[in-house]
């Protein structure tokens, strides 16, 4: 196996200094998940990377990116000591997109960009050997360690591009320089950095400004804001392609949910397509056709990808649907759990609460008789000052308005708890973890239940909670 890294291309890439010579398979920052044979990338954060060299190269790491020799290593040990830890990741994460042939893709979105990111990973690697990010690695660290990682011999590589604040996309565009870069949409998110939407779609348009002579913009051409990216396309002489039920390139003709599964109808390339997702969303359904759009845009065949789409499941707190078997020896005895708790603000909600409400309960299985839509929400963070009018609205959403009871967690939420009609109204708690306790109360055997939170507001502990109600069955 060849090595992804020697010391010599790393100091080519860095400008370091290799105390000796070495070669690794890998690139790590975290010695919890290392390897052996990887190079420790020694980053600061909450704690300084090098505290933990010595750990790394007991595990087995074939070296350590370091500013300085650590206390309790020896001066011999295999270091790459450069001026700047970070710095030299980006600059290694540069030099690795150079030196490979393959086609890059670069997703940004307010909402479903580590989903679409894992849609396209899953059509791509049937069709070449392709590279991404095994979490949401999207930020400033996360896109360098991500091309870092890329070996040479990449077909294709889908790139997750993210921001918190204004400026932060054009310099990981630049370092991933992509040949398509695609936005899935522009939400209310992160308003606390922003001044309205506009600026949040003026940011999102930036994944652009990397892209390579020739390339192509794949963008949702459904959303308010949709002129601010072609506007921005058009400026930078990028090729558009347009996705959404407003096409015009790649046009959402049907959407149909049905139980577990999403039935689409779509059109582009000058082909029809009728495809599925096993799994409930019109959000996914949406996406799915942009990842389509992508797929021809790189290359790629998209009517392979159209069948092989289906093999696509939601990572883990993004939408994911399994059955809580809550007495194994009675036949049906179970709830099912909707598991997005990782991140929200108004549009992914709704999105949520769409497949919520189209639903299925089963009546006879529970204690309470009949089977109920549940929701359990927590605080959705980084709206700005509107935030908590943006709860409390929540009340008018059509979707949620089908929904039997909803319980609430976070000062934020306690908004829209209030505002809402007595018989949907569940429990309300300050925090997350002070529902916990009472969840063997808040949800029955025969309900569907969905817990949607941002990560911050922790509703990630009451869906490990309604797991250990039972036997998990995904």
């Amino acid at each position: 196996m060849s090595a992804l890294w020697t010391a010599a291309d790393a100091v080519a890439a860095t400008g370091g200094t290799a105390t000796q010579d070495w070669a690794a398979q890998g690139v790590s920052i975290d010695t919890r998940t290392l390897q052996p044979g990887d190079l420790f990338v020694a980053l600061t954060d909450v704690r300084d990377g090098h505290d933990f060299v010595a750990q790394a190269l007991e595990k087995g790491a074939a070296a350590a990116l370091v500013t300085h020799v650590p206390e309790g290593v020896a001066p011999d040990a295999p270091l790459l000591i450069v001026a700047d830890v970070l710095e030299a990741l980006g600059a290694m994460g540069r030099a690795a997109r150079v030196r490979t042939k393959a086609k890059v893709a670069a997703i940004t979105g307010s909402v479903g960009k580590t989903s679409t990111k894992e849609m396209l990973r899953a059509v791509l690697e049937r069709q070449g050997k392709c590279h991404a990010a095994e979490a949401s690695y999207n930020n400033h660290w996360g896109v360098p360690l991500t091309l870092a990682r890329m070996p040479a011999d990449t077909d294709y590589a889908v790139i997750e591009i993210g921001m918190s604040n204004p400026g932060e996309i054009t310099p990981l565009s630049q370092m991933a320089q992509p040949d398509v870069a695609m936005v899935t949409t522009v939400a209310a998110a992160h308003l606390a950095s922003f001044d309205n939407l506009a600026g949040i779609a003026a940011e999102k348009a930036c994944i652009m400004d990397g892209l390579k002579a020739g390339g192509i913009a794949v963008l949702n051409a459904d959303i308010e804001t949709s002129q601010i990216l072609q506007d921005h396309a058009r400026t930078l002489g990028v090729t558009q392609v347009l996705f959404g039920e407003e096409g015009p390139d790649w046009v959402v003709k049907d959407v149909r949910i049905k139980g577990d599964v999403t039935v689409i109808g779509a059109s582009g390339g000058g082909e029809d397509y009728l495809f599925k997702l096993s799994v409930p969303g019109r959000h996914f359904a949406m996406n799915a056709v942009g990842v389509l759009a992508v797929a021809q845009a790189l290359g790629a065949d998209p009517l392979a990808a159209s069948l092989d789409i289906a093999a696509w499941v939601p990572p883990a707190g993004r939408g994911t649907r399994e059955v809580i078997v809550t007495d194994m020896a009675n036949d049906g005895e179970s709830l099912e759990l909707l598991d997005d708790a990782f991140n929200a603000n108004p549009t992914s909600l709704t999105a949520s609460l769409e497949v919520l409400a189209a639903s299925s309960p089963a009546d006879n299985v529970g204690r309470i008789i009949k089977g109920r839509r549940v929701a359990i929400l927590g605080d959705m963070l980084e709206l700005g000052t509107s935030e908590i009018a943006m709860h409390r609205e929540m009340v008018k959403n059509m979707h949620l308005q089908k929904l039997d009871l909803i319980h609430c967690a976070g000062p934020l939420m306690r908004h829209l708890w209030e505002a809402l009609p007595e018989k949907q109204r569940g429990q309300w708690a300050q925090t997350a973890a002070e529902l916990v306790p009472q969840v063997s109360r808040l949800v029955d055997a025969g309900d569907v239940v969905l817990v949607k939170g941002s990560k911050g507001s922790k509703v990630s502990l009451i869906v490990d909670a309604i797991r250990k109600l039972g036997h998990r069955r995904v």
